[in-house]
């Protein structure tokens, strides 16, 4: 049976050590308060909360300054900040839909007569408190990432056999406090709380519904030895949100998104539920905020610089794809299939913070007499990406710019290949490192016209030469020390690697875009040699790591994010390391003019 609000208020600490006269006036006063996700409860500065809540259901995002201090969960409570102190301290955001039971102001002042009642939560506001005043977000978040997910289980799988009810099934989750169970099928599938809410609730069934007409979802099982951060990457890429653990081929436990909410208040976790639950493009501002506070939060758990731009990327797709629904919301359905593209750094799913927009519209030929359509579809998203906190491409490297039929732009492609001019060299840079992020139509055209650059030398070589005209200053490569020129980070360390990359991925047909997939492809395929592509390799992540590293503390600093670095604000070991990285540039860029024929 499902447990009563009065027992499980006796049970949720402190209320279980209360004096029977004194839980019995708690009882009496109890309330229920339901709030969507996405409520904001109280604002620190302005009117404080007159209740304490328990939980019961949900998530609740306690934040100060734009940065989180706590996610509270079922049966633990939230308000006492403001009932102790008269004012509102912090910020108390749904984070996930709230069902909880509240004990108006007096009566929880009388229940505060009881020492241990009391002391819990002047114990609470301490360590709140001092969560609270640390601004950094680096030292709010501590979570070793590396952990196994299994240690995130809080108890065994439940199950429930396939030819249960619906209210069976849901009296089993109540009882056992859980929002998912397993269902005895071959092979096993898993209903969630939500499936109950969209699949008999909104078709108006009765408990009478057999478990096996909800559409189960199929179990995707992640193995119990995986660690944190991969598992966030299987809940963003696959849209899970209840990974199952698999031990020794047996599922052992069942995760819900709060379990990887609670491993990392900043983690991606947060920012993909924040991103779901965007109502609408009024409440798209902040969103770069938080990406910036995830990857220090990420950094501070010594994530590689590559991981951390994998989440950014993802996310950045989950945001890209929500912002399209909204304008054709507005537009109506588009008149023939499209893909939006991102290119650049966001193409190679490089981009550790968020930079300029690069983007592309590709649509079917015989969209060309809607063109209006796709034009105004385009600018929509462009804005929107902005109000997001995606800055306008300078170069107007932008989908409101550059969009067109499929046929147009394999045109545009094979001009740049056949007439590798300065102005097409550098087009073809920027948009051969497309990379699908929304819409279904078929790039396959596109995609064998790229590959067959392969078959002009003429165009490779124009390419690498090109890729030349990015490389570090001379006086780099022989002294750091302290009085030594400021370095970009980006236009001296990063670019020269990414463009000889580029040259190098397309000569041996890598299918990935990325730099490290491009140069790993050319010394499995014999095109560059693997001691000087393992060099380059480890030169791109601790590059990329500075980088991010320098961008997040001249942040905090109120400077931006800026690439320029001098020596002297480098620690010793990493001048040392960039001296090194610099080498590895300067003898990627030696093979790669030696074997394009460039200094003949």
């Amino acid at each position: 049976m499902a447990v009563d609000p009065v027992t499980f208020l006796r049970e949720a600490a402190p209320f279980h050590a209360l004096p029977d006269a004194l839980f019995d006036e708690a009882a009496k006063a109890l309330e229920v308060a339901y709030h969507p996700a996405g409520t904001r409860l109280c604002r620190a500065g302005g009117e404080p909360l007159h209740h304490l809540y328990v939980i019961r259901r949900g998530v609740v995002r306690l934040e100060r300054g734009g940065q989180t201090v706590q996610l509270v969960e079922e049966g633990e409570s939230f308000g006492y900040g403001s009932l102790l102190s008269d004012a509102a301290t912090l910020d108390a955001v749904v984070e996930e839909e709230l069902v909880a039971y509240r004990i108006p102001a007096e009566v929880f002042r009388k229940l505060l007569g009881d020492a241990r009642f009391a002391g819990h939560f002047a114990a609470e506001m301490g360590q709140r408190l001092q969560a609270s005043f640390d601004h950094a977000p680096v030292a709010v978040f501590r979570s070793d990432l590396s952990r196994q997910i299994q240690q995130l289980l809080r108890r065994p799988a439940v199950w429930v056999d396939a030819g249960v009810t619906v209210g069976e099934a849901a009296r089993v989750m109540a009882e056992q406090r859980v929002s998912s169970v397993l269902v005895r099928t071959d092979p096993p599938t898993i209903v969630t709380d939500r499936d109950f809410r969209n699949a008999v609730l909104a078709e108006e069934l009765g408990p009478e519904t057999p478990v096996a007409r909800v559409p189960p979802g199929p179990v995707q099982a992640v193995p119990a030895t995986t660690p944190i951060h991969e598992a966030w990457l299987a809940l963003i890429d696959r849209g899970v949100g209840h990974p199952c653990i698999e031990r020794e081929g047996a599922i052992v436990g069942v995760l819900a998104t709060s379990d990887l909410l609670k491993s990392a208040a900043q983690g991606p976790v947060a920012v993909l539920r924040a991103v779901e639950r965007l109502p609408g493009r009024e409440h798209l501002p902040g969103y770069a905020r938080r990406v910036v506070e995830m990857a220090s939060a990420l950094v501070a758990a010594r994530l590689d610089a590559m991981v951390v731009a994998g989440f950014v990327a993802r996310l950045n797709d989950i945001l890209l794809r929500r912002i399209a629904r909204w304008a054709e919301r507005d537009l109506g359905a588009a008149p023939s299939p499209w893909v939006w593209l991102a290119l650049g750094s966001e193409g190679r799913m490089e981009q550790t913070l968020l930079t300029d927009q690069d983007n592309a519209l590709v649509f079917a030929d015989e969209g060309a007499p809607h063109r209006a359509w796709f034009q105004a579809f385009a600018e929509r998203v462009n804005d929107d990406l902005e109000a997001a906190g995606f800055p306008r491409c300078p170069g107007g490297y932008m989908a409101r710019s550059w969009s067109g039929t499929l046929t147009e732009w394999r045109q545009r492609f094979a001009g740049w290949i056949d007439s590798p001019q300065p102005r097409a060299l550098l087009e073809a840079a920027i948009f051969f490192d497309y990379r699908r992020v929304d819409g279904e139509l078929d790039l396959g055209p596109l995609d064998a016209l790229v590959a067959e650059s392969v078959e002009k030398p003429v165009f490779l070589r124009f390419l690498a030469r090109q890729a030349m005209e990015f490389k570090p200053p001379p006086t780099l490569l022989l002294r750091l020390r302290g009085d030594a020129p400021a370095i970009d980070l980006k236009l001296h360390g990063i670019a020269p690697i990414v463009h000889v990359a580029r040259c190098y991925g397309l000569e041996a047909r890598a299918k990935g875009r990325g730099t490290v997939e491009r140069l790993e492809a050319a010394a499995r395929a014999g095109v560059a040699d693997p001691a000087v592509v393992e060099a380059a390799n480890d030169a791109f992540r601790f590059l990329l790591g500075l980088r991010l590293r320098h961008q997040l503390r001249t942040l905090s600093d109120g400077r931006g994010a800026g690439d320029r670095t001098a020596p002297l604000q480098l620690s010793a070991v990493e001048r040392g390391h960039l001296k090194e990285a610099l080498r590895a540039i300067r003898t990627l860029q030696e093979r790669a003019a030696f074997h394009y024929r460039l200094n003949f």
